[in-house]
């Protein structure tokens, strides 16, 4: 049984389209102004939520910012019930992400239409969500088993050698082993993190209303979280005088979450790192160009060739017969599509034998200063 919430500070609307909708089968739950409402959405967790407009404590409209703020309700069927006289206002309901609008009086097969509109919606959306779900599981029923054996293997090969020649294994031995077996573990995490998280985006790729709430979180201070990956990894790799700051950007604040901000730039610098060598230069650099802000990172490593860029997918690795690299190369692909997804954009430009230069442009908004 679908759960609907009624929100009007009117009582004779909630009482008459309460006993509506327990007539058509739905569970009903009321409140009379948008602060209960709102408290009540997020104990029951509606299917849909009808809400008045002018209320007291908390309107309609700050309701419906609160609702698409919370991450339990953000994508709740919101429709807004509105006096003939507030219409020239659903303009902006509608902005702030409501759904529909009802306006009262309204009939039975008025508002009874209205939630069958919503429920096709919603059926819509699961339907793509489980064929590109189903495609991408497709896609990795072929490549994550071979993965997973092939760092499992070398975990068990590992094992069993400590197995059979502990006698003879020096503290220096084991501590060395120890560490590989944590080394493979970790790039086993990140396969299946990897996979996991492009399992995501696809499916937001797919629901326009869920992608485009995505611009509502902010990255504030991009560069300073750049600086700490570099240094990161290239602490790591004993390559700190490799990795070169230039041209950098501040006060701004990137319409992307610092996770997504984070896993672009983590995955950038991991293929610049991985497919350069001791010696050879990584600048990063960023600045405003177009009401953009943008990043690049250029590498003067072994580069991609025009096939290879050509195609890059999730199953793709670069050159991985000749230099056997680990992974499924889908840290690229990941990096790009998340940048996509935020209404960005995103270049590679490389040359076989001199390196690559990745650059990608975010929106983002100048932080107020005092």
């Amino acid at each position: 049984m679908k759960k609907i919430l009624v929100v009007d500070d009117s009582d004779y609307i909630l009482e008459s389209t309460s006993v509506l909708l327990t007539l058509e089968g739905y569970e009903v739950y009321t409140a009379t102004n948008g602060e209960e409402g709102f408290k009540k959405a997020l104990e029951i967790l509606p299917d849909l939520i009808l809400c008045d407009i002018q209320m007291p404590v908390l309107d309609g409209y700050q309701m419906l910012e609160k609702i698409r703020a919370h991450p339990r309700t953000e994508s709740i069927p919101f429709i807004f019930l509105t006096a003939f006289g507030e219409k020239q206002n659903i303009r902006e309901g509608m902005i702030l992400g409501a759904d529909d609008y009802i306006t009262k009086p309204f009939t039975h097969d008025e508002l009874i239409q209205a939630l069958k509109t919503q429920w096709k919606k919603l059926e819509t959306v699961k339907k793509q969500v489980k064929e590109k779900v189903e495609t991408v599981g497709r896609a990795i029923s072929f490549a994550l088993p071979h993965e997973f054996r092939t760092v499992l293997n070398e975990v068990i090969g590992l094992a069993k050698f400590i197995l059979s020649s502990y006698d003879d294994l020096e503290k220096e031995d084991i501590l060395e082993i120890a560490s590989d077996i944590v080394k493979s573990s970790n790039r086993l995490v990140k396969i299946t993190e990897n996979f996991l998280i492009y399992t995501k985006i696809e499916t937001l790729a797919n629901n326009q209303e869920l992608r485009s709430k995505l611009r509502l979180h902010f990255t504030d201070e991009p560069f300073a979280i750049i600086q700490d990956i570099a240094l990161m990894k290239s602490a790591n790799l004993a390559r700190q005088d490799d990795v070169i700051i230039e041209d950098e950007t501040h006060n701004i604040s990137l319409e992307i979450s610092s996770d997504s901000f984070y896993k672009i730039v983590d995955e950038l610098l991991d293929n610049a790192l991985k497919f350069s060598e001791r010696g050879q230069k990584i600048r990063i650099s960023s600045g405003i160009e177009n009401n953009f802000a943008y990043f690049e990172i250029a590498d003067e490593g072994r580069g991609i060739s025009p096939e290879k860029l050509r195609s890059i997918d999730t199953l793709t690795q670069f050159e991985r017969e000749v230099y056997e690299q680990q992974g499924v190369g889908m840290g690229l692909v990941i990096a790009r599509r998340l940048v996509e997804l935020h209404d960005g954009r995103m270049t590679i430009d490389s040359e076989v034998g001199k390196g690559t230069k990745v650059k990608f442009w975010l929106h983002f908004q100048y932080k107020e200063t005092i």
